[in-house]
């Protein structure tokens, strides 16, 4: 290892934080890690990083700590006890939970005298320190900026804004778009292996639709922001229909109808707040629980 790298702490070594150890070691940052179960640090140990015993000794060796934990609580769980060591450190916090939570966190940071960068890392672990690797920050900026060549070993840096709840808002919405349509796909496997049809055999077109539908989004996107939303092509009415439709196949081919019924549900409160006529994108305000007509 190289003397001018950034030394870290890496707290939490699941199948990400291994991942984010590698490669930091892998750039020639010395890693200090610390994990409940301490068996799970034997890997990256051998590798190269050390070991802490305490999560205080984990603080004490770097000023840039990484945590990389199921969710804040697990942070709260850990750090207990250990506060007096957070003074002066950057803890760069890349586990998932919701916004107002991260808010507080960063308060609760600053009240011990450190300074909270929350992020998302955007793809597996296994995609960690690659060029396809992104993570979304927020928080302060000049927190990022000071450590950027470290945490861009990770992935590449996007930077959302000074919110500490940003980053995770983003990627809460991103990992909603993602599970969301992961759901649609086995249900729609569900469906068509009543008919005998195997689940690959079905992927192609499955592909196909998912493929399709970004194109879709720009003019979406675009209606949603002006709250405009033209029916000539797409009207709630027609598209309504057809989620019925994918309801009532569900039910009888005897497959959950959660999903499906959540998607007729969104279009059955748009048609009865008289907007029937209108594009497909007023269920926005189905969403925003707002139709007041506008």
């Amino acid at each position: 290892m190289t003397n001018d790298r950034t030394a870290v702490a890496m707290i939490g070594l699941g199948p990400m934080g291994q991942a984010m150890t590698r490669a930091l070691l892998a750039a020639g940052h010395p890693v200090t890690v610390w994990n409940r179960t301490a068996a799970r640090a034997d890997g990256v140990v051998a590798a190269g990083a050390a070991r802490a015993a305490t999560p205080s000794d984990a603080l004490g060796a770097a000023e840039l700590v990484v945590l990389s934990l199921t969710d804040y609580a697990a942070m709260y769980d850990i750090l207990s006890g250990h506060e007096d060591a957070l003074a002066g450190r950057t803890v760069v916090n890349l586990s998932s939970d919701t916004p107002d939570r991260t808010r507080e966190a960063a308060r609760w940071f600053t009240e011990r005298g450190a300074r909270l960068l929350v992020g998302g890392i955007m793809v597996p672990a296994e995609v960690v320190g690659t060029p396809d690797a992104f993570v979304y920050y927020s928080g302060p900026r000049e927190v990022l900026d000071a450590h950027a060549a470290a945490l861009g070993v990770i992935g590449r840096p996007e930077y959302l804004g000074a919110d500490p709840g940003l980053a995770q808002l983003y990627y809460q919405a991103v990992i909603h778009c993602f599970l969301s349509a992961l759901a649609a796909f086995l249900h729609a496997s569900a469906m068509v292996a009543t008919a005998g049809v195997s689940a690959k055999e079905f992927l192609p077109h499955a592909v196909a639709m998912a493929d399709s539908i970004s194109s879709y989004l720009p003019e979406a996107a675009g209606e949603f922001d002006a709250r405009d939303y033209p029916g000539e092509q797409a009207s709630v009415a027609m598209m309504g229909a057809g989620a019925e439709h994918v309801l009532e196949t569900s039910r009888a081919a005897g497959v959950d109808t959660t999903l499906p019924e959540a998607v007729a549900s969104l279009y059955r409160r748009a048609v009865a707040a008289g907007h029937g006529a209108r594009g497909w994108t007023v269920l926005s305000e189905v969403v925003r629980h707002d139709l007041t007509g506008r």
